[in-house]
């Protein structure tokens, strides 16, 4: 896939706004003890990917109720859904100097004969050293999903299935998508939002 920026200004995927606050004490912290100035971005890239993958739990997953969307709360409590997940990923990027972005998939909520679509979020990296973005998908791995760190292949949570009036978007935004910001804020019960309110 051909990836496109929504953006021409690369530092736009360097701000830092009310999802991506990486100025809070607890993002600060938890930069600090995950990363170090020896490390390249790709290492930095790959340590807090795993991070949030495998150390911050799917909401789904664990069937909790709680709804988070600001990194700092997603980091505080250690859930989220995908979208929540990508906010904090991307924080604790930014706070290094490496630009992250949002990118979407569409996706089958459910294996059922309704068919129910869903907006599904992941983020795309911009490594200097390569001179391209890379997909990596931290929405945590289970039966089922197997999604890794690489920067020669994609390896994400979901393969595109075509057959299911599935697609994945090329856009690469420098801000999280309003309506799934929009779904963080309003819900209060995430199993719920779930089940019936995802975009």
């Amino acid at each position: 896939m051909n990836l496109v920026c929504d953006s021409d200004i690369l530092d736009d995927y360097l701000l830092e706004l009310n999802e991506v606050n990486y100025s809070k004490p607890i993002i600060i912290r938890k930069a600090d003890e995950l990363f170090n100035q020896s490390q390249t971005e790709i290492e930095k890239t790959k340590i807090a990917f795993e991070f949030v993958r495998d150390e911050i739990s799917h909401s789904w997953d664990i069937q909790s109720t709680r709804v988070t969307c600001n990194a700092s709360d997603v980091l505080h409590f250690k859930e989220g859904i995908c979208y929540a997940k990508s906010h904090l990923l991307a924080s604790l990027l930014r706070s290094q100097g490496i630009p992250t972005g949002f990118c979407y998939q569409r996706l089958m909520l459910f294996d059922t004969p309704e068919k129910v679509h869903c907006i599904h979020a992941l983020n795309a990296i911009f490594f200097k050293s390569l001179n391209k973005w890379i997909r990596i998908d931290a929405r945590g791995n289970k039966k089922g999903i197997d999604a890794q760190f690489s920067i020669e292949e994609e390896k994400l949570a979901f393969p595109i299935n075509e057959e299911l009036d599935e697609k994945g978007y090329p856009v690469i935004y420098a801000k999280p998508h309003p309506k799934t910001v929009a779904i963080l804020e309003a819900d209060t019960n995430a199993l719920e939002m779930y089940n019936h309110y995802l975009p």
